[in-house]
């Protein structure tokens, strides 16, 4: 069954008809689709469509949905363990040893310990794993939402430059504005690549019931977060940055215009 994102996403590449268009956006950003490229392609227009779509059915461009889901960082303590790598190995002996008192007599060698052992071992790796895999997808999150903030801002701050007093000084910070985007984008690249360089999985039994321990002592599940990943961060970033520098380009040609337009004549 698809979900409602996929459904909403689904019926906003279907439009027909132009001023639908806005409507069938903000559906889709409502049911969690709040990838500005991806709503792009889906109703086959411009970033700055997408923007001005939600702006006209009042959806704040830099806010995402209360439903949308963000991987966070709270400390994890999965019976003792914390997924910090320099604390594995004292991690896994103290969790051994509090087996082993409530357990008096057992044989340290014997199948019982080894099997506690292998579950400690399994116990111990998923957490590691999961620590590094959500922190390379939260650090993604939050230079995805940083980057598409300031790309945001760059159309914000060339729109104010129409009705700008002291134009100088919007013109000067919308050109900040177009640095600080091109920044964002390099750091968005970076940042989606290393979450790339980690697949998660869980390949036994043991590793799949320490994911479930994970998960039952609250911590969000990866799934989505990680399909949620660019498959091709480089290519979209050079896209992203093309079109910032081809507007700019542009941009710059009218502003030339209008300060030459303002020069006293003699």
């Amino acid at each position: 069954m698809r979900s409602i994102r996929e459904a909403a996403l689904a019926a906003l590449r279907q439009w027909s008809e132009p001023s639908a268009r806005a409507r069938l956006i903000a559906a889709a950003w409502n049911a969690g689709a709040t990838n500005v490229n991806e709503l792009a392609e889906a109703a086959r227009c411009s970033r700055q469509t997408v923007y001005t779509a939600l702006s006209s059915q009042g959806i704040d461009p830099a806010q995402r949905p209360k439903g949308t889901t963000m991987l966070t960082i709270d400390p994890l303590d999965i019976e003792g363990f914390t997924g910090v790598g320099e604390r594995m190995d004292a991690e896994y002996d103290a969790a051994l040893r509090r087996w082993a008192d409530v357990r008096p007599g057992i044989n340290p060698r014997g199948p019982q310990a080894h099997a506690e052992g292998m579950r400690l071992v399994a116990l111990m790796d998923t957490v590691a794993r999961y620590a590094d895999v959500r922190d390379r997808l939260v650090h993604e999150q939050v230079a995805r939402a940083e980057r598409d903030r300031l790309l945001h801002r760059v159309e914000t701050c060339w729109e104010a430059l129409s009705t700008a007093a002291a134009w100088h000084a919007a013109h000067h910070a919308y050109v900040l504005a177009v640095d600080e985007a091109r920044i964002a984008v390099d750091m968005w690249r970076e940042r989606a690549e290393t979450a790339r360089q980690r697949p998660w999985y869980c390949d036994h039994p043991r590793s799949e019931a320490a994911y479930a321990q994970v998960l039952a002592a609250g911590h969000p599940a990866l799934e989505d977060a990680l399909a949620d990943l660019d498959p091709a961060p480089a290519e979209t970033a050079e896209r992203l940055l093309a079109d910032l520098d081809q507007a700019h380009t542009y941009r710059t040609r009218l502003a030339a215009q209008t300060l030459h337009a303002g020069q006293p004549t003699t």
